[in-house]
C-alpha cells in the first residue's frame, strides 16, 4: 500500500467530540498502516465562532486518546504555519489567480437580496441556485460596491458538469450539474470559506489521503472542481458514517455528554475509548472486538467501513471500560487513576503512590474510577458531613429493636483500644461475631453505615484504616448522637 498522509483539521469551538476523536483516530491508523505523514491542522477561520482555549483543549484530548501526529501547530513542519488564520496570504494568492483566470468572480450582494432570491426560487418551487451576473463584476465594481458598503465576496465560477467522488466507503457519488452553483470560497472579511481554505492546505501539505464525517460527502463536488481549477491531484477518500444516539438520533448533548474531556472526567480509560470509537463504523471481521491501538493499525483497512450509521452506545462503553480496567496492570491503573485525580476535585490525595495502589486494590471491580470515589472518597474527607441512607439505617441500625445502635455502643469502645491495622480491625469484628454467634454483617455494616452513610465501601478493615482511628470514633459517635428517640 502506498504511504498516505492524512489529517485531521478540527475548528476550535470547544472541546473534542467523540465524532471528531473517531476521525482523528481513523486518519492517525491510517497514516501509521501506510507509513504515511499524519498532519493536525487548526482550521479557525470562522472568527465568531472561534474559540482560542479550545487549541489546547483538543491537543490535550488526542495526546490523552494516544493519538499523535508529525506535524502540527504545537510542534511544527515543514508545511508550517499549521492555522488557518496565518496561512490568509497563501489563500489570497489563488483566489486571485482564479480571478485572473476567469474561474472565480466578485458578488456583493446584500443578505436582503439574497433572502428575496431564495424567498422567490422557494415560491417557484424550485431550488434555489446564485444566478451568475452576466457580464461579470470588474475590481472596480467590487471597489464601487465595497465603498458603498456593500458585502464584497468572491465566488467561483461553476463550470456546469456531473461530479463524481470516488469514495473508498460509499463508492462513486455523483452530484448532477444542475445540483451545483457558483459558491463563496472568500467572505467579505478576506478570510476564506472552509471548502477553499481546505483544499489548498491539503495539497500543500501533501495529504492525499481524506478521512472525514458522511456530513462532508455532500461538499466535496466543491472541493473536486477547486483542485481542478487550481491544477492540484485528487486524493482518496473515506468518508465515515454517522454517529446516531441509541435511538437512531444525530449525537447531541440532550442524552449525556459527547466530549472526549467528559468521558476522561468521568474515569474511563483512553484505551477503552479508543477501541470502542474504532468499532463505530468499522468492523475488523472475525468477531474481534477487543484489541489495542497496535493491533488496531494492524487489522484497520478502509474496505471495512461501513455505509450504515453507527450507534453510540453508553452501556457498552462502559462494558468496554469495566473490561479494559480489569485487564489492567497495577501501574497502568495507577498511572491513570492519577490523571484522574489531576482533572477532578477529591479529597483523595494524589501524591501518594503506595496509598493509591491501596486505594485501588480496595476497589477491585470497579467500572470508572468515578465508582472509587462513590465508594471511598468520603473516608478521606475529614469535613465531610454524613448524610445517611434511610434504607441502610432501617435495614443495619434500627431493625430488631435498634440491634445495630446497640452494637455501635460496643463497637466503640472495643474499637478505642484496638490497633489500628487492616489485620487488627478485622481480627476484632471476627471475635466480635464468635462471641455473639452472629453473622458478618450485624457487626461490620452498622459501622460501615455509621462512618459513610451507606451499606457500601470496601472491607471494613481498609475502610477505617483509611479513614483513621480518630475519625471513625468520631463519626461512630456522631451517628449514635443522631439515633431517633423513641417514643
Amino acid at each position: 500500500m502506498d504511504k498516505l498522509n492524512t489529517r485531521f483539521p478540527p475548528s476550535p469551538t470547544g472541546y473534542l467530540h467523540v465524532g471528531g476523536a473517531r476521525t482523528a483516530l481513523f486518519g492517525f491508523v491510517m497514516a501509521r498502516k501506510t507509513g504515511g505523514q499524519f498532519v493536525l491542522r487548526i482550521e479557525d477561520t470562522d472568527r465568531a465562532r472561534h474559540d482560542e482555549s479550545a487549541v489546547d483543549k483538543i491537543i490535550e484530548d488526542l495526546n490523552w486518546l494516544g493519538i499523535t501526529w508529525d506535524q502540527g501547530p504545537d510542534i511544527g513542519g515543514e508545511n508550517a504555519p499549521y492555522r488557518q488564520s496565518e496561512r490568509l496570504h497563501v489563500y489570497c494568492q489563488y483566489v486571485q489567480k482564479l480571478l485572473a483566470a476567469g474561474k472565480a468572480y466578485y458578488a456583493f450582494d446584500t443578505p436582503e437580496e439574497l433572502d428575496a432570491m431564495r424567498t422567490s426560487a422557494q415560491k417557484a418551487k424550485q431550488n434555489f441556485r446564485y444566478p451568475r451576473p452576466n457580464p461579470l463584476p470588474t475590481v472596480e465594481d467590487a471597489e464601487r460596491a465595497r465603498d458603498e458598503g456593500r458585502p464584497v465576496v468572491v465566488r467561483f465560477l461553476c463550470p456546469g458538469q456531473d461530479v463524481t467522488i470516488c469514495d473508498d466507503a460509499f463508492g462513486d457519488v455523483t452530484m448532477p450539474a444542475d445540483q451545483t452553483d457558483d459558491f463563496i470560497i472568500q467572505k467579505g472579511d478576506m478570510y476564506p470559506t472552509y471548502h477553499l481554505a481546505n483544499v489548498i492546505d491539503d495539497a500543500l501539505m501533501g495529504v492525499n489521503y481524506i478521512m472525514r464525517g458522511q456530513e462532508f460527502l455532500g461538499q466535496s463536488w466543491r472541493h473536486k472542481l477547486l483542485r481542478e481549477a487550481m491544477g492540484f491531484d485528487e486524493p482518496g477518500y473515506c468518508h465515515l458514517p454517522l454517529i446516531m444516539d441509541v435511538q437512531g438520533r444525530k449525537l447531541s448533548k440532550r442524552d449525556g455528554d459527547v466530549e472526549v474531556f467528559a468521558f476522561r472526567q468521568a474515569g474511563y480509560l483512553p484505551e477503552a475509548m479508543i477501541n470502542y470509537l474504532a468499532l463505530l463504523g468499522w468492523n475488523p471481521g472475525n468477531d474481534i472486538e477487543r484489541f489495542s491501538m497496535a493491533e488496531l493499525i494492524e487489522l484497520f483497512t478502509p474496505e471495512r467501513v461501513g455505509k450504515t450509521n453507527a450507534k453510540f452506545d453508553r452501556d457498552k462503553l462502559l462494558a468496554f471500560n469495566t473490561d479494559a480496567i480489569a485487564a489492567a496492570s497495577e501501574d497502568r491503573l495507577l498511572e491513570a487513576f492519577k490523571d484522574y485525580l489531576s482533572i477532578n476535585e477529591t479529597p483523595i490525595p494524589s501524591d501518594d503512590d503506595d496509598l493509591l495502589r491501596r486505594i485501588l486494590r480496595a476497589n477491585k471491580g470497579f467500572r470508572t474510577f468515578a465508582d472509587i470515589i462513590a465508594k471511598s472518597g468520603i473516608l478521606f474527607d475529614a469535613d465531610a458531613v454524613i448524610e445517611y441512607e434511610p434504607k441502610a439505617v432501617k435495614k443495619w441500625l434500627a431493625k430488631g429493636d435498634g440491634a445495630g445502635w446497640v452494637m455501635l455502643a460496643e463497637l466503640r469502645g472495643r474499637l478505642d483500644d484496638c490497633e489500628w491495622t487492616v489485620e487488627a480491625i478485622d481480627q476484632l469484628i471476627a471475635d466480635i461475631c464468635q462471641q455473639h454467634d452472629i453473622g458478618m454483617g450485624k457487626v461490620a455494616q452498622p459501622i460501615r453505615v455509621a462512618v459513610t452513610g451507606r451499606a457500601v465501601s470496601p472491607s471494613i478493615g481498609e475502610t477505617l484504616t483509611f479513614l483513621g482511628k480518630e475519625q471513625t470514633l468520631l463519626r461512630i459517635e456522631n451517628c449514635m448522637a443522631a439515633r431517633p428517640n423513641e417514643r
